[in-house]
């Protein structure tokens, strides 16, 4: 099949670590023998033309100097923060629209699948892709979206529900998605969801955290929904005795005040901002990890968790994990089972779920070995490809185009 993915941003080369789960999932299907090719926008003008042999299709949009609504931070809070990326989305769309419009009339043989991710706005490029060639239209929604239109731009929800009826086939990334897919459209959906973003490296081994300190590691991009005040309030809680150690790998804007919050609570020795790092340090990291904390909530947008690839790659390694009971994260931990969930916002549930687990190390090691097993057999790269190429294949067998 010759699909092409619609998105707002992807790796700019090859150290840029943006979607690894999709870059993964691009390299399988290429590997399975599909002609697999991405459009996205460009990047102050710029950025590479393709990625381990994958075409990349980049749009011009804004003069290059500020065409930077996207990759680096989510568009809407960019939106939201100034006036100059309020002004731009226009542009972003009729840049699209012109540029997919001439990029699938010029592709010969012609697309077949037009993935298009995030489909608002971007349900409107697979629109103009079918226009063009012919093509059959996936949207795959992550339920940010969603929640958007229910929230400060219910004026979308007729575009979204637009965008939902006409795709030949409707992907959600959890079961909590889809059930918000559900509240806007009766239209079947499917639920595929990310699988792990790379495979544990063989020559990284589980090992003890440096200094005997019970670890205890966050890893994702620091905005409100992340929650991760509430774990710097769960470490305060913690006894001294135990040694613990907060471990923050990624940046976003919420860090300044995170590490104020530390600097105001004198945990200075207990939490550590380590900002982004290269994938063998992370690699690293998640192998000395005691546990994995994903303490989401749903945040002052009405967003939260769509499903959270982060405890994915912990619990490939082995890592015991807990994470808040909201959201795609419950399509992944299985309370008691996998790992331990604990209500949103709650840090002193979070704190005792942490002590717990620093208390009895064979719970940890029971949870860390199902949470790999169940990441295996659930979430294995084999099992999510077969999964994309039945619903691409339902697409192209769907009768006629709406």
């Amino acid at each position: 099949m010759r699909i092409l993915h619609v998105l707002a941003a992807f790796p700019r080369g090859p150290d840029d670590v943006i979607v690894p789960w999709l870059v993964e999932l691009l390299k399988r299907l290429k590997a399975a023998g599909h002609d697999v090719e991405v459009f996205t926008s460009a990047y102050k003008g710029g950025g590479n033309t393709a990625l381990d042999g994958i075409p990349i299709h980049r749009f011009r949009y804004f003069p290059a100097p500020f065409e930077d609504l996207t990759h680096d931070e989510a568009a809407p809070d960019r939106v939201r923060r100034s006036a100059r990326y309020a002004i731009m989305p226009p542009f972003y769309v009729l840049g699209g629209l012109r540029a997919i419009r001439k990029l699938c009339r010029a592709r010969t043989p012609a697309y077949d699948v037009v993935h298009v991710h995030w489909p608002v706005p971007h349900a409107l490029f697979g629109w103009a892709a079918r226009r063009a060639c012919g093509a059959r239209i996936v949207t795959t929604w992550y339920g940010a979206e969603l929640r958007w239109v229910k929230g400060s731009l219910s004026w979308l929800r007729p575009f979204v529900r637009w965008a939902l009826d006409t795709s030949d086939q409707v992907v959600a990334i959890s079961s909590y998605t889809a059930r918000e897919i559900a509240e806007l459209s009766s239209v079947p959906t499917r639920v595929i969801p990310y699988a792990v973003g790379f495979a544990p490296d063989a020559n990284v081994q589980r090992s003890v955290a440096p200094g005997g300190h019970f670890e205890i590691l966050f890893v994702g991009r620091l905005v409100e929904r992340k929650g991760v005040r509430y774990l710097i309030d769960a470490a305060r809680q913690l006894p001294r005795e135990r040694r613990a150690r907060v471990v923050i790998i990624g940046d976003g804007p919420e860090r300044q005040a995170l590490e104020a919050q530390v600097r105001r609570d004198g945990l200075g020795d207990r939490v550590q901002f380590r900002g982004r790092v290269p994938d063998a340090d992370l690699r690293r990291a998640y192998a000395s990890a005691s546990v994995f904390v994903l303490p989401s909530v749903l945040d002052s947008h009405g967003d939260t968790e769509g499903l959270g690839v982060v405890l994915l790659e912990a619990m490939s390694y082995g890592v015991p994990v807990i994470g808040s009971s909201l959201g795609g994260i419950t399509d992944i931990v299985q309370h008691e089972k996998t790992g331990l969930l604990v209500p949103p916002g709650d840090a002193s549930a979070l704190a005792a779920a942490i002590e717990r687990l620093a208390r009895d190390p064979g719970l940890g090691a029971r949870l860390g070995e199902a949470g790999r097993r169940d990441t295996g057999e659930r979430f294995s790269w084999p099992a999510i490809v077969r999964q994309w190429e039945a619903c691409y294949a339902a697409a192209l067998a769907a009768p006629g185009r709406r």
